[in-house]
């Protein structure tokens, strides 16, 4: 049974007129090495912690605003468009029906959660509904790009809508044109040149100046005091932590007033607001700012996929050992992941999606024993944003067999990434709302600027120091779900059913 809403009765839920106040009993487990009776020993505690959660602003939605860097290229466009199909209700004629406007593909809007069970069957509502969030339709995009292509003619050239779509959406979109962007042709492909012809000119420390007057005029110009940014650009060429150069917070905006060559753009957009390349320095800055940060790369088709099936196979005692993904798109993402240094970038964000569930059972490998894993990406004009993605999972079975797997995908690569886009900046300002203390503590406080919260959305999830990575999706979705069920002080889902 599916219901719209609800409201929690419990001694532990309190709601006010302005915030919901709850009293959660979390409880974890740690592991210790101790000498037992002359012999150490693996022992592991209950480990319980009183923490009482806090959300605010349960009735005002605060006004948000979006900036991407990027902001005509598909996700941009795609994004942009969808928000304001939504917005005007806008329907349009495809070869099979008359198709209306939708939010799926976006987890906040389009899935659900379950509540409890009613005469014994299980009651689930909207996510959207269990704690209060900014209704997409009222927010409201800018941003960067370094083509001076209005959003209208950047949403023709993407070619990701239907035309009778297109043609509905022009009058909306024509008028929007990005800002001036950073841009270095040593950090993409060489072939992106033909594109810049809106960049933002002078020093690297007068660019990331140039980017912060851009976002206080932006939000002065909008009135609001909540503003949300995200890197939706090319994928650049991976870029090592250098020593003295951006490996402390110090060292980074060092090199920046230097000039130093070694500096990004997107390093210079992370500095004016704290997001995309996470060097130590970066983090450092942004904890120092108290700004949430998130991971890197979208995690829409082919990886989302690997997250899901390596969790299944290991889970279920079957040794991955070969893993081999190939990929073929025609986009302007695939003409720029057609230079080696930017595949670069992208081979480590969609290799490492399985590290911690191989670490995760000494069964099945040695220390330090990983399965073959390779990533191919090849650049097919004709598919457009239409990407392929073939993926072989090779592993061994019981008593030497093998087991193969090979999975066909076929991607609207953009169609699936803008909802992600969506779900990152609702959830990143819905966490903004969210205070906790543990009992004994005086004040409420945050979650840790380095959002661990975002990891769903992405494929290299950033943890705070000291914190395990966690890639597996199940995983990643169950502590979401937990979180904001404990906001309403309703009992994490354990699936138990003892009852």
């Amino acid at each position: 049974m599916f219901i719209e809403s609800f409201k929690v009765e419990s001694p532990n839920v309190k709601y006010t007129e302005n915030e919901i106040h709850s009293v959660y009993d979390y409880e974890t487990t740690e592991v210790v090495h101790e000498n037992r009776n002359g012999s150490y020993q693996w022992v592991v505690k209950p480990k319980p912690l009183n923490t009482i959660s806090k959300q605010s602003n349960r009735h005002s939605r605060p006004q948000v605003r979006v900036m991407l860097v990027g902001w005509g290229g598909n996700n941009g466009s795609t994004l942009t468009t969808g928000v304001i199909a939504n917005k005007e209700g806008i329907s349009w004629a495809t070869k099979d029906k008359v198709q209306q406007a939708n939010y799926f593909g976006s987890f906040t809007q389009a899935s659900s959660i379950r509540v409890g069970s009613y005469n014994g069957e299980e009651i689930y509502t909207p996510f959207k509904s269990l704690l209060p969030m900014v209704n997409p339709d009222d927010v409201v995009f800018g941003g960067w790009d370094i083509s001076d292509m209005n959003l209208g003619d950047a949403m023709a050239r993407a070619k990701v809508l239907y035309i009778d779509l297109q043609k509905q959406l022009r009058p909306y979109m024509e008028h929007m044109v990005p800002l001036p962007g950073i841009y270095d042709p040593d950090f993409i492909a060489a072939n992106q040149g033909s594109h810049a012809n809106s960049v933002t000119k002078g020093t690297k420390k007068e660019q990331v100046d140039h980017i912060i007057k851009d976002m206080r005029e932006f939000k002065e110009k909008n009135k609001v005091d909540k503003l949300v940014v995200l890197w939706t650009a090319n994928t650049e060429c991976y870029s090592d932590v250098v020593v003295g150069l951006n490996d402390t917070m110090e060292n980074l905006l060092s090199s920046v007033e230097k000039n130093e060559s070694e500096i990004s753009p997107s390093t210079l957009y992370e500095i004016a607001f704290l997001r995309t390349r996470f060097f130590p320095g970066l983090i450092e800055l942004a904890i120092s700012k108290n700004c949430f940060i998130g991971g890197d790369d979208f995690k829409s088709g082919q990886t989302k996929m690997k997250s899901v099936l390596v969790d299944f196979l290991v889970g279920a005692g079957i040794k991955p050992t070969s893993i081999v993904s190939y990929n073929h798109l025609g986009n302007n993402d695939g003409m720029d992941l057609s230079a080696p240094q930017t595949f670069r970038s992208k081979e480590i964000s969609k290799s490492n999606v399985v590290d911690d569930m191989v670490a995760s059972n000494g069964t099945l490998f040695e220390p330090g024993e990983h399965p073959d894993h390779v990533v191919v990406i090849k650049y097919v004009p004709y598919v457009g944003d239409s990407k392929r993605a073939m993926d072989e999972y090779t592993s061994e079975i019981f008593m030497g067999g093998k087991n193969t797997i090979v999975m066909h995908n076929t991607c609207e690569d953009s169609l699936l990434a803008a909802p992600i886009i969506l779900d990152l900046v609702l959830l990143a300002e819905l966490s903004t709302r969210i205070q906790f203390k543990a009992e004994g503590e005086g004040k409420f406080h945050s979650f840790h600027p380095v959002a661990t919260i975002l990891s769903y959305l992405t494929k290299a999830s950033l943890v705070p120091p000291g914190t395990p990575v966690v890639n597996a999706l199940s995983k990643q979705r169950a502590m979401l779900d937990n979180i904001l069920r404990a906001c309403v002080g309703l009992a994490p889902e354990n699936n138990m059913i003892l009852e």
